[in-house]
């Protein structure tokens, strides 16, 4: 085992703060990465903060990891030192039942291990994420990022692109197709430049009128108000596919008249139970409303392969390790455009 530097909380109301925390040995299909940024997800908020109430102490939160090959066992095939890669918000799973087979490893039945918070297969603690200085992943979960990339801001790709790409990928969004993405956050920002590069008509759908500018900036053709009851008239029953990246409790049955017969609206953001659907909205018109949880290693691969073939990054802005507990506020406050990035350096000079 080796101990390095980490920022960590160690319980549910303390703020992050300079740890230790201890990195196993690189067994002969590990993968030693130096960690050169990380995003700031809000699950590292909830998670810290115990909302779901599944946190054990100490977390190190952290799933949206970029770095640089420090080290690979004598079994790994597929990287070498000084190979540009991620590690997005999964970090192993048993490879063996009917979802690991299908490539959808996110919904292993008998529970992936998450980069942070669960338990570690190979040392039977648990695991620490990517608010550290180096992490050790087994081959399999270890993503190749295209070199052409603002690095950087490749970090949120991890974990908001791959939530965002898998459900426009999973339901064949393709040119002249009607893609509206409700709420411009994290995810949104994401949801927008993804859809556009995809050849979709792309409509940002928000209750604020002042993101409109900045709606059309990241790639949307047009922003529709939802607020606005004569708008929303006007695009009732028009659109092939609803992204909504709302992230609270809030009502749906608005946008479920937008969507035209057989067509579908994915939950990507309300991890909570949502205000009560009425029926009729969905049975009225074949309608489906579904979900999607990130996306399995391939896709995830498929995804940043794709951004490097678009130059696709996230929106970011850069802070210091020392500075996450003020932008764990501002991000409580949505006071970012779009995703934070730590520039894991200033964690290594400490």
């Amino acid at each position: 085992m080796t101990t390095i530097k980490a920022y960590g909380t160690e319980s549910a109301d303390a703020d992050l703060e300079l740890m230790e925390i201890e990195r196993r040995d690189v067994k002969a299909t590990d993968v030693k990465i130096d960690i050169l940024y990380c995003g700031v997800c809000h699950s590292d908020i909830h998670a810290a903060h115990n909302d779901w109430g599944s946190a054990t102490y100490p977390l190190v939160p952290g799933h949206e990891i970029v770095g640089r090959v420090l080290e690979v066992g004598s079994d790994v095939k597929n990287f070498k030192k000084d190979d540009l890669v991620g590690v997005g918000c999964m970090v192993d799973s048993c490879q063996t039942c009917g979802a690991c087979e299908d490539d959808l490893e996110q919904f292993c039945e008998k529970g992936m291990v998450a980069t942070y918070n669960s338990k570690n297969k190979h040392t039977g603690k648990k695991t620490f994420g990517g608010y550290s200085t180096s992490v050790v992943v087994t081959e399999e979960f270890v993503l190749k990022v295209p070199e052409n990339l603002d690095i950087k801001a490749v970090a949120p790709l991890l974990c908001a692109g791959i939530t965002t790409f898998s459900p426009l990928n999973h339901w064949k969004i393709k040119k002249g197709d009607k893609v509206g993405i409700v709420g411009l956050g994290g995810l949104g920002h994401m949801g927008i430049k993804l859809a556009h590069a995809m050849g979709a008509e792309t409509v940002m759908i928000t209750t604020s009128p002042d993101k409109a500018k900045d709606a059309k900036r990241l790639g949307a053709d047009s922003v529709l108000i939802s607020k606005d009851e004569d708008e929303m008239e006007e695009h009732k029953g028009t659109f092939d596919f609803l992204l909504n990246t709302v992230p609270v409790k809030h009502d749906i049955n608005p946008y479920l008249k937008l969507l035209k017969r057989d067509s579908t609206m994915v939950m990507v953001g309300a991890i909570e139970p949502l205000e009560p659907m009425h029926g009729g909205s969905l049975i009225m018109g074949r309608k489906r409303v579904a979900g999607s949880l990130i996306g399995g290693i391939k896709e995830t691969q498929e995804m940043l392969d794709f951004c490097g073939e678009n130059n696709i990054v996230s929106d970011v802005e850069m802070i210091e390790m020392k500075d996450i507990n003020k932008a764990f506020e501002r991000v409580m406050d949505n006071d970012v455009k779009y995703r934070f990035v730590i520039d894991m350096k200033s964690l290594k000079d400490k």
